[in-house]
């Protein structure tokens, strides 16, 4: 046993520092940005935005949004569509905006193997998704599905330490997912007290894809657009969003009234829900590492979309950013013991 004795920081740990702007106004700041990924060789331009790949957030709904939506966002589609309707909203909308994803069980690998077989050229985007990125079986099943589609752009995680960050790069990685236990219906801190601080993830995780020419996506912890800023100052690039996204018109999910207000449900993927309506229920060796809530209904999601991107080009106003890229070369964090005035509520 040994302790780290270094303070790792979270979202609600600092405060961006102003800095001297020739910005005169939020207009002037592009938030888009440009990569070329390292295995797939493909190119991305666009605000590097992702929905999450779960249930009410993850959906058709959420992507057709998406897909309408002139800044070229993302959306990671939720693995329990059946293989038909799969393949008939790729072939109605195309790729450009979608992560096809998948997990470790056979069922998603035979179904993966399906659909390409039925359309060779149709998946050019992967996200392979699980709870734990550390394991060697892991590392495995992701150079094994760089094999089946060397093509393709594979973004896979979830880890939060440098070491397995170029791991997974060099097993062929292009976007390696950041977060360990820090969303908002996960439980696994909880269950497990495993975890990592998520600034400090993406601050160390950065550095370690940066190094090797990889990409790294911020998947957890934002609970407002300030902290989607602090994710891209902070080195992320890409930051993946799920209750930010929650309780829209997109969630694909019954509004139900609840002391006379409109409720949507959100889960965890880890979830008692999410495992009984889509595997029958939690297997005897595990336990749940996700909760179930109920959450205000929120109206159509490019509202929340706007906010989202207005906040990040306002963050980069008070820095001098003029281009989503230098924001990480402009950003200053300043530890802080209090980030608002709650005395009217939060």
């Amino acid at each position: 046993m040994r302790i780290e004795e270094d303070k790792k920081l979270d979202f609600k740990d600092v405060l961006i520092r102003p800095k001297r702007s020739t910005l005169r106004s939020r207009k002037d700041v592009d938030i888009t940005r440009e990569y070329k990924f390292k295995w797939s060789g493909r190119s991305y331009h666009g605000f590097p935005l992702i929905a999450a790949n779960m249930d009410g957030v993850g959906t058709f709904a959420m992507a057709k949004a998406f897909i309408e939506n002139d800044n070229k966002m993302s959306v990671a589609i939720h693995k329990h569509y059946p293989l038909e309707e799969l393949i008939a909203f790729y072939d109605k909308h195309g790729s450009e905006s979608l992560w096809y994803s998948i997990g470790m069980v056979q069922a998603d690998q035979e179904k993966l193997e399906a659909f390409l077989k039925e359309r060779p050229d149709m998946i050019d985007k992967i996200c392979v998704d699980v709870a734990n990125g550390y394991s060697e079986h892991f590392v495995d099943f992701v150079s094994q599905i760089r094999e089946m589609v060397p093509k393709a752009t594979i973004m896979a995680g979830n880890v939060v330490t440098g070491e397995m960050v170029e791991e997974l790069t060099l097993a062929g990685v292009d976007v390696v997912k950041v977060g360990i236990g820090p969303g908002s219906v996960c439980t696994t801190r909880i269950m497990t007290g495993v975890g990592y601080p998520q600034l400090s993830a993406i601050i160390e995780c950065a550095d370690a894809a940066h190094g090797l020419g990889g990409l790294i996506c911020a998947d957890g912890g934002c609970t407002v657009p300030g902290d989607i800023a602090k994710a891209f100052g902070a080195g992320a690039d890409f930051v993946m969003l799920g209750g930010m996204l929650a309780g829209h018109d997109q969630s694909e999910q019954k509004i139900v009234k609840k002391d006379g207000e409109k409720c949507i449900q959100f889960y965890g993927m880890s979830s008692d829900t999410a495992m009984t309506r889509h595997k029958g229920g939690v297997a005897e060796y595990r336990a749940s590492e996700g909760k179930t809530v109920t959450i205000p209904y929120r109206g159509d999601v490019n509202d929340t979309l706007q906010d989202i991107m207005g906040g990040v080009r306002s963050a980069c106003t008070y820095v001098g950013a003029r281009h989503l890229k230098e924001l990480p070369k402009r950003t200053t964090f300043v530890r802080v013991t209090q980030q608002i005035n709650n005395v009217f509520g939060s």
